[in-house]
This record gives C-alpha cells, sequence and structure tokens, in this order.
C-alpha cells in the first residue's frame, strides 16, 4: 500500500506526534465512508492493530491503513491554509481528487 504526506501535513502531524503522551502512537488514516467510485477520510492516533499495514512516507511518519481497505492505497494526505485551514485527503489514483 502507499501514502503520500505533504510537507505541509508533515509540519502539522509532527507537533501532534512528538507530543510525550503520543508516543507509543501512529498517524492513522481510514476511511469514514464511501459511495460510487470514491470515499471520504479521516485521521487519527492510534496503536498497530493486527489487520493494519504500516506505511512509511517519505516525510519519516508512518501511517497505519486498515490492510484490504483498497480506497486508501495511494491517499495523500495533506494541509490547506486556504479557502479554510485543515487536512484534506484524497486519493488520485481511485479518481478521488477531493471533496464534493
Amino acid at each position: 500500500m502507499k501514502c503520500k504526506i505533504t510537507r505541509n501535513a508533515a509540519k502539522i502531524l509532527r507537533v501532534e506526534l512528538d507530543k510525550p503522551e503520543n508516543a507509543e502512537l501512529k498517524l492513522r488514516a481510514f476511511v469514514t465512508h464511501s459511495h460510487g467510485d470514491h470515499a471520504h477520510y479521516g485521521l487519527d492516533l492510534d496503536t498497530q492493530k493486527e489487520d493494519d499495514v504500516l506505511v512509511s512516507t517519505d516525510k519519516g511518519i508512518d501511517v497505519l491503513l486498515k490492510s484490504g481497505e483498497d480506497m486508501l492505497d495511494g491517499i495523500i494526505i495533506d494541509y490547506l491554509y486556504l479557502p479554510q485551514e485543515g487536512f484534506v485527503i484524497t486519493n488520485p489514483s481511485k479518481g478521488n481528487h477531493g471533496e464534493h
């Protein structure tokens, strides 16, 4: 499975992951719901479960993805400041280029 984190997202995520209380946690990306040819995604901090795949990224942040969840393979985690500040997760490899 593949996952990419942009520089903006890594900067924000690193602040949370470096907190002492999160020392044992990893970033988890998950599908909140899917319909048609796309999905909506969420992020959380969690521990690795039996059915997880741990994906290393070029930003030094490992991401937990549920094994067999096709819509997670190829996601891009970004952090945008405009038009409103927050994380945006897309999967261009599955035709999901943004929220609708």
